[in-house]
């Protein structure tokens, strides 16, 4: 009927209209994020105790999510951003390898990313340009999942409603195909590792 067309499109534009990260690591297409390893888990809200060295310290909870990232990868804005200045992880000499990250805003978001050496402290980067270099990981936590920590300014708000597997497939169904004018994922270059 023409009411549930009208439904569903305006249920497509609410779907489309949310916020989500784009590419964020040069190296990880998909925005896939750190599982598990012998540190821990990379969701937000882990109990960190393993080594009671990731983040702040022991017992507390993770504050944010971790998508991966290779050492010395390119990190890219995820959609256009303002860079608010860089800012300092741990304030600890045995860590200053990875001691850097940076301030970003953008989308109605503010957040952090984490484990980054910025390529400026302010201005404005457009949607996959570089914004800084993955710092090396794996100089101070050997054999971690190596990635961008991203932390909502406040804290207390969980940024993973704001990611998605960027390579999960969608198969489009008959409503949707028959909705001009519209730009679907499955219309996206794929890649695959």
């Amino acid at each position: 009927s023409k009411d549930a067309v009208l439904m569903l499109q305006q249920t497509v534009v609410w779907m489309c209209d949310a916020v989500k990260f784009g590419q964020l690591c040069s190296d990880n297409v998909c925005n896939t994020q750190s599982t598990s390893d012998s540190w821990g888990e990379g969701h937000y809200g882990q109990l960190l105790t393993v080594g009671c060295l990731l983040d702040f310290g022991c017992g507390i909870l993770h504050k944010g999510v971790d998508i991966e990232c290779s050492d010395g990868s390119d990190v890219l804005a995820p959609f256009d951003v303002t860079i608010k200045g860089s800012l300092i992880v741990y304030n600890d000499p045995n860590k200053k390898a990875i001691d850097e990250g940076i301030n970003l805003s953008g989308e109605g978001l503010c957040f952090k990313l984490f484990y980054v050496k910025p390529i400026k402290t302010s201005g404005t980067v457009d949607k996959g340009e570089k914004i800084g270099t993955m710092l090396p990981m794996q100089s101070v936590y050997q054999g971690i999942t190596s990635h961008i920590h991203v932390q909502m300014c406040n804290r207390s708000e969980d940024p993973t409603e704001y990611f998605s597997d960027l390579c999960q497939t969608r198969v489009p169904s008959e409503e949707t195909e028959l909705i001009p004018g519209r730009f679907w994922w499955f219309d996206l270059p794929h890649y695959y590792a």
